[in-house]
């Protein structure tokens, strides 16, 4: 970041609703964003939702529905409509990334048919969006049922297909919604929707926090401390974010006529963290599938025996939000999803980019061109991204160490994953709103 950065005024600020199209794409995101918080408020028909509230706040269905609810706005613990939230269209989308690298004719689909090619991996992505919502809906409500917030005979029932059929009917309208973002809003309509869900929780999770330090000094201590590893892990998160390496390039000089073209030096910029926030979401979403089916397979009525133990022991004990094995997987898949994403971004391949240098003339110093200067960004980019990936992996562990430590358990859901995605979005949001009024001679709103 750049200290220098100038803070915008109130006429920058207004002068930003006469640059063509940003008003428009901004008050779209808004209104999106209106509609999507107004269907977390709307109920399933025939819920008792205070008995699944009473669950989420006793913690008796463990950390993971109270995870899931602040990753959903509330919207799992009203049981509304829309309670799956945009977990389905993540994982799903998760899910097609990695197809496409690991099978040639979807990587083909990706990379060598251009427009239609990325529109069939969407109709693709879409249709898996689809199912994984039709399953979770079916499991949460086996799951309510089981626990007596839903009345009915049998699964079969009309009380229970049709809620179930809402249910995915209103994960695909967010996904819809989510896709009208990214198209005609600002930043990714995915994580905008995930910004909006967990700063809508931030208050229920505060208010609990002060019912648990009312009247203990020593708590109160411990929560100003928090606070300060918070803001601290902000800042840390804020530097991962922008922090780049540079790497110079010499162009070459033409002479056309009388004038002289090129010879000025300019750089490469690689991120530490080229995935953003997208390593968090996806770790995140990987890890909930098999703890939310652990979690409402730990409720059903399964005999006593081995199988009950293994699911008991993996519930508690291996991939409970909060627990150290938890934590473990959670810094591996950081990593491993960082180094996913520098492999697969256009403006990270080093091969491309030496090919491309070669062609237009242009070297990084003291390097041959072509193969030489592969193998070079090459090992730039092992080592920038390697120092990213550890980097992100622990920040993403400190808050949640720090609420373990101090006691402060109702902060645990606002850990990391929770503000990395919350800095890391609102920076986006904003660069893209900068990117956007500088292409469009608006510089004096953010000059440096």
């Amino acid at each position: 970041m750049n200290p220098k950065m100038k803070v915008p005024t109130i006429e920058d600020i207004a002068s930003m609703w006469h640059v063509s199209g940003l008003k428009d794409k901004l008050i779209f995101t808004f209104l999106i964003i209106a509609l999507f918080r107004l269907g977390t408020h709307i109920p399933l028909f025939g819920i008792d939702t205070g008995v699944f509230k009473q669950i989420i706040e006793s913690g008796q269905g463990g950390n993971i529905i109270g995870f899931l609810d602040l990753f959903s706005g509330g919207a799992l613990g009203r049981v509304s409509i829309f309670a799956l939230g945009i977990g389905p269209y993540i994982t799903a989308s998760i899910i097609m990334q990695l197809l496409a690298a690991a099978i040639p004719s979807l990587e083909k689909l990706q990379k060598d048919e251009g427009e239609d090619g990325r529109r069939k991996l969407s109709q693709y992505t879409r249709l898996f969006t689809t199912a994984l919502a039709f399953f979770q809906s079916f499991v949460l409500m086996t799951y309510l049922t089981r626990i007596n917030a839903l009345q009915v005979d049998s699964i079969f029932s009309l009380t229970f297909l049709g809620s179930v059929f809402t249910l995915t009917t209103g994960s695909i309208f967010i996904m819809w919604l989510a896709e009208l973002v990214t198209e005609r809003g600002i930043g990714n309509g995915g994580s905008i929707l995930i910004f909006v869900g967990i700063i809508a929780g931030i208050p229920f999770y505060m208010e609990r926090t002060g019912q648990l330090i009312a009247g203990q000094p020593a708590m109160q201590l411990a929560f100003v401390l928090l606070l300060l590893v918070f803001l601290a892990t902000i800042v840390l998160i804020v530097i991962m974010q922008e922090a780049m390496r540079k790497v110079i390039i010499v162009n070459a000089r033409r002479q056309v006529g009388n004038k002289v073209y090129g010879g000025v030096n300019t750089h490469i910029p690689f991120k530490l963290n080229p995935g953003g926030v997208m390593p968090i979401i996806f770790a995140v979403a990987i890890l909930l599938f098999p703890t939310t089916i652990l979690s409402v397979a730990g409720q059903a009525n399964i005999p006593e025996g081995i199988f009950k133990n293994i699911i008991e022991f993996a519930s508690v004990h291996l991939l409970n939000p909060g627990g150290f094995v938890y934590y473990i997987l959670y810094f591996l898949l950081i990593v491993t999803l960082t180094f996913f994403y520098a492999s697969i971004m256009p403006n990270m391949q080093p091969k491309e980019i030496a090919q491309n240098l070669k062609k237009y003339g242009s070297s990084i110093p003291g390097i041959k061109p072509g193969k030489p200067t592969a193998d070079v960004l090459e090992k730039i980019l092992s080592r920038t991204t390697f120092i990213g990936a550890m980097g992100l992996g622990i920040i993403a562990l400190i808050p949640g160490l720090a609420t373990s430590i101090t006691g402060i358990t109702p902060l645990q859901g606002i850990g990391a994953t929770a503000l990395i995605i919350m800095v890391g979005v609102a920076l986006d949001f904003i660069n893209q709103i900068k990117t956007h009024l500088l292409a469009r001679q608006y510089e004096g709103f953010l000059k440096q």
